[in-house]
């Protein structure tokens, strides 16, 4: 049967239709909803930073914001799509979302307070008392988080999008005109985060990036009414109210007010705020009995401070390396320079000739001045400061070392767990001089203990010659070589003999040797046992940086397993008197953990007990002291 088509002429099959150019109406809605996607991913950028106080992570803040973003967007467009062709004046609706999320985005950040805790807190409880599980509640914590700050302005940014779909569209070209929306939109969004990421949050801040992003939000809905002419006088109005509004809100927030929520900062004082592009950083001064200390904050993430409890880790960080050496050592690096009080250690060791640091922030530089213990660290010319990340350091630079000391924010930071993995122990393992060692701070109520098990794990896979030692309550410090290492008693008093040695290390509660080597903890065969058959932490398998968030108090359970390992010290050149001398000060150290443990559990009447015990053992130990409540 012949095909009807095949009497056309080739001529008249082949014609096209005619592309109409399009009108102006058209391609002034795709301009103004190509920024105003700018501005909405701007927002994201500003809300993940913003939300981290409120979150357990970083990754978590990340996730929350995202998913609180795609269903406001998806909310907005659902509540009004059906309506949209239904509007007299399509510009000014237009006009009214645009303005208004950017008002609303500043009054929820400009009024972000304890009360949103609170919130929190009663949301969680609420859960739990239903018979939730801790998932739920958490759960629940991140959803009051996230409906406070992110929802309800992305619900009116999503409305404007059937808005811009219809503005933009004409009969005839609508499959290309929603393409072109979209096409726009999410260029805009790239220019946007980019802005926010790279310009405006590192110039101005997160309180007055997002002002300034309010603002261009009231002149996108300034413009988008001025394109109507049948506007009514309180429509036209109202835009340039509501856009001025946003500008002195932007204006009156403080740029600090952020800052001021940190945990930290709600019963003390903000003493240093600085935001750029590498992250927030914060300083915030606490009273206790003992009297004052400042904590540092990246990110909205406490990561250290100058505390005795830290003081007395970070100085082992650096100087129980260094002592245990089985080499003379001449070199050192420290990632991560925090409050500088390891770096500043560091300057206490004589026989060091070369001693770097290497620090991602410059503002964490700036802040490190604010800290007491670290011996003026960034001021003295014997310390070699580099602004690198620190494996960028190893990558960079061909320079070995006797020791590399890893201090850097707890590995479920976002972008820090590249710092904690099999892969990077490996460089630093080619970094290191004959007989060099890594010793790696091994924070342990920061992650839950499978993670825990997984971080030990990817360090054992490295280096053959592992040992793990307690530096303070809450933290380990694992020490490892390509070589044997021999603790040698005699060479190790030496060394803690000179007295600028002694004398920062006796502040802390370390004042002999007995006192040292009673830190150690357990070998090679201990650690196995603790990591079992956990999977190693590597570059392209980084879970603890997504592990769930901490379970509470999970150090009663991560201490008392890492206690029990415990082996006697593999001493040499020891005589019976040092070893009875390391006996009892291992005892007195794990009966002070034991009380610690003690108040963890809430068990009062029992810890009232125990202390007068410690105390009566060792009076006059500052570390001791101070954990306990008095002054060192």
């Amino acid at each position: 049967m012949p095909c009807g088509g095949c009497a056309i002429p080739a001529a008249q099959r082949s014609t096209k239709k005619p592309t109409w150019p399009r009108s102006r109406g058209s391609r002034l809605a795709l301009a103004l909803y190509a920024v105003a996607g700018g501005v909405a991913l701007g927002y994201e950028v500003i809300w993940s930073q913003a939300i981290v106080p409120f979150m357990s992570t970083r990754a978590f803040a990340f996730a929350v914001v995202l998913s609180s973003y795609l269903a406001g967007l998806m909310l907005g467009s659902a509540l009004i799509a059906r309506r949209v062709h239904r509007l007299r004046d399509p510009w000014a609706c237009f006009a009214l979302l645009i303005a208004a999320a950017g008002l609303i985005a500043l009054l929820e950040i400009a009024g972000l307070g304890r009360w949103l805790i609170a919130l929190q807190t009663q949301a969680e409880a609420a859960v739990l008392a239903l018979g939730g599980s801790a998932l739920g509640g958490m759960s629940a914590r991140f959803a009051v988080a996230a409906l406070s700050i992110v929802l309800l302005p992305t619900t009116l940014l999503g409305a404007a999008f059937p808005l811009a779909l219809h503005l933009a569209s004409e009969r005839g070209h609508v499959g290309r005109d929603v393409g072109s929306v979209v096409a726009f939109n999410t260029l805009g969004g790239i220019i946007g985060v980019t802005l926010a990421g790279f310009v405006l949050v590192p110039q101005f801040g997160l309180v007055r990036s997002l002002g300034l992003l309010g603002v261009l939000a009231g002149l996108v809905a300034l413009i988008a009414v001025l394109a109507s002419q049948g506007t009514a006088r309180k429509m036209r109005a109202a835009v340039p109210l509501i856009a001025l509004a946003s500008l002195v809100l932007a204006l009156l927030t403080p740029p600090q007010h952020l800052a001021e929520l940190l945990p930290g900062a709600r019963n003390g004082t903000l003493v240093f705020y600085e935001e750029g592009r590498g992250g927030t950083v914060a300083v915030v001064e606490q009273q206790k009995r003992q009297g004052s200390f400042r904590r540092l904050y990246i990110q909205g993430v406490s990561n250290t401070g100058d505390a005795m409890p830290s003081l007395r880790y970070m100085r082992l960080q650096a100087l129980l390396p260094l002592l245990i050496h089985n080499g003379e050592p001449r070199s050192a690096l420290v990632i991560g320079l925090g409050t500088g009080i390891t770096a500043g250690a560091l300057l206490r060791y004589p026989g060091l000739e070369r001693r770097v640091v290497a620090e991602l922030l410059p503002a964490v530089v700036k802040a490190a001045p604010l800290f007491q213990g670290n011996y003026h660290a960034t001021e003295d010319p014997r310390l070699d400061l580099r602004l690198r990340d620190g494996r960028r350091e190893l990558l960079a630079s061909p320079q070995t070392y006797d020791l590399i000391t890893l201090e850097p924010p707890p590995p479920s930071a976002a972008g820090v767990v590249n710092l904690y993995s099999r892969d990077f122990y490996q460089l630093a393992a080619a970094r290191l001089n004959e007989h060099g060692i890594v010793a790696q701070w091994l924070p342990l109520p920061t992650q839950n203990e499978d993670d825990s098990r997984a971080l030990v794990r990817s360090f054992l896979d490295v280096f053959p010659h592992a040992s793990l030692w307690t530096s303070e309550f809450h933290e380990m410090l694992l020490v490892g070589s390509l070589q044997p290492l021999k603790l040698d008693a005699a060479r190790i008093a030496e060394r803690l003999r000179q007295p600028e040695v002694s004398d920062t290390l006796a502040a802390v509660g370390v004042d002999s040797p007995a006192a040292l080597l009673a830190t150690w903890v357990t070998d090679r065969h201990g650690l196995e046992r603790f990591a079992g058959d956990a999977a190693a932490v590597t570059d392209d398998q980084p879970r603890i940086e997504y592990a769930p968030w901490v379970r509470s108090d999970e150090i009663v359970r991560v201490l008392p397993g890492l206690l029990a390992l415990a082996t006697p010290v593999p001493l040499e050149n020891a005589d019976s008197l040092l070893k009875l001398q390391v006996a009892d000060q291992r005892r007195r150290l794990l009966r002070f953990y034991e009380v610690g443990l003690t108040a963890y559990r809430g068990q009062r009447e029992r810890w009232a007990r125990q202390v007068p015990e410690v105390l009566r053992e060792d009076p006059g130990n500052p570390y001791y002291r101070w954990f306990l409540g008095l002054q060192p």
